[in-house]
């Protein structure tokens, strides 16, 4: 087993050899070039007497923990950085990581890799980035203690890694992202709540680079979920302005209303120009209301229906509605200015035949209040009636928006 995998801890310092045996320097780093090969060492620096010089893969007989580095090569040429090279020692270890999944963020402390003999060559792989306590003694004790004692010992403290595939690197640097061929395709596989929390425990810098690159409707939702309004902000205002306006978008516009309100004024000015002409005029509209009132609290995603309108009219128009079926439960019917008139449980509807008249299936008593009632009170309709969605009307009892328990059980949480 002892030839089948090495400790980047134990490769640091090793012997580098000539064809002769002769020590020329000792590993001071290894480095990946994700664009040849995702997991492979390509690369090993080597400090000799008066300079770094750097070893290719292809250079390389044996690795051996007894024997360290024998070369096959020794046509050797200085280092020199090179942004496509992902090193182990100075871009990986002792940084944070995303656990895809453990969905969390993680701290490397030293990385497993294998080796296997190509019929020419020893070639090293990386493996599994190591996080837990038994990478800790390893790297405590390394120089102290021989090697083989170190492995003998650390037997005794439990295994904790991931796999490198599971392993997700984060890169601030947009050019560096792309030359490095990082991606974050696994992120958009996660539930939302998820990632959100990912994005909770990184620096301001890792969590834009994640809302840069990844999917605008992945990144809207996972925003959502993020439980500090300051944070929600500071993101979006750290992004490019297109990129800020295609996740607002995808964003229900109370959800986005919500979020430029914590923003500075000329930042979100710059947002909302960006946006698309529909989201843009209903999230200005909600920006007009103060927060605690219904109008602050209000969405104006439904659907409402002329009040002549059949259970077969509304059929269609909840088919015209797909993106609102998961929290739609009311429809609504207004007359022709647009006046509130009648609420129907969605229901309802299914129980009733397609010439049924709606407002014949419309609940007894509607609820309402205007744009301009106080949160407390809103609150208190909910818990009074045991309401799942109350609607929200203007001074002329227009339809302005709707309230949903989700949109107070997120008022309670706050408080």
């Amino acid at each position: 087993m002892a030839d089948k995998y090495l400790y980047f801890t134990e490769l640091l310092s090793m012997p580098v050899l000539d064809l002769k045996g002769r020590r020329i320097g000792r590993a001071k780093d290894a480095a990946l070039v994700p664009r040849e090969h995702a997991a492979r060492i390509d690369r090993f620096l080597v400090g000799g007497e008066y300079t770094w010089l750097t070893v290719r893969f292809d250079q390389i007989r044996s690795i051996t923990l007894e024997n360290g580095i024998q070369l096959s090569d020794e046509q050797l040429l200085p280092y020199h950085d090179d942004e496509y090279m992902m090193r182990i020692g100075r871009d990986l270890l002792d940084q944070q990581i995303i656990d895809v999944t453990g969905r969390k963020v993680v701290r490397v402390n030293d990385v497993t890799m294998g080796i296997q003999h190509d019929g020419q060559r020893d070639i090293l792989t990386v493996l599994e980035v190591d996080i837990g306590v038994r990478s800790i003694f390893r790297r405590l004790f390394q120089g102290v203690l021989p090697r083989p004692l170190i492995r003998r010992l650390q037997r005794r403290i439990p295994p904790n890694s991931i796999r490198w595939e599971f392993a997700n690197v984060v890169e601030p640097d947009p050019l560096r992202r792309l030359r490095l061929n990082i991606s974050y395709d696994k992120l958009e596989e996660m539930h939302p709540a998820d990632l959100a929390d990912i994005v909770e425990d990184l620096a301001p810098a890792e969590r834009g680079a994640i809302f840069e690159t990844i999917d605008s409707e992945v990144a809207a939702d996972a925003l959502t979920e993020v439980e500090d309004p300051k944070m929600q902000a500071s993101i979006l205002e750290n992004l490019e302005p297109e990129k800020a306006a295609d996740i607002m978008e995808e964003m229900a516009p109370d959800e986005a209303a919500d979020i430029l309100s914590e923003m500075k004024e000329e930042t979100s000015e710059e947002i909302l120009e960006e946006m698309d002409s529909e989201p843009k005029t209903d999230v200005r509209e909600l920006l007009e209301f103060e927060d605690d009132t219904a109008g602050g609290l209000m969405n104006t995603e439904y659907v409402a229906l002329h009040d002549n309108a059949t259970v077969a009219d509304a059929m269609a128009a909840l088919k015209g509605n797909e993106d609102l079926l998961e929290t739609l439960n009311t429809l609504f019917l207004i007359d022709e200015e647009e006046r509130l008139t009648a609420a129907i449980p969605l229901a309802r509807l299914f129980l009733a035949a397609g010439e049924s008249r709606l407002k014949d299936l419309a609940s007894e008593t509607m609820i309402q209040v205007t744009v301009d009632e106080t949160q407390d009170r809103v609150s208190e309709f909910f818990d009074k009636y045991n309401l799942l969605t109350l609607p929200v009307v203007d001074d002329e009892g227009k339809l302005a928006g709707v309230i949903t328990a989700d949109d107070i059980i997120s008022i309670l949480r706050q408080k």
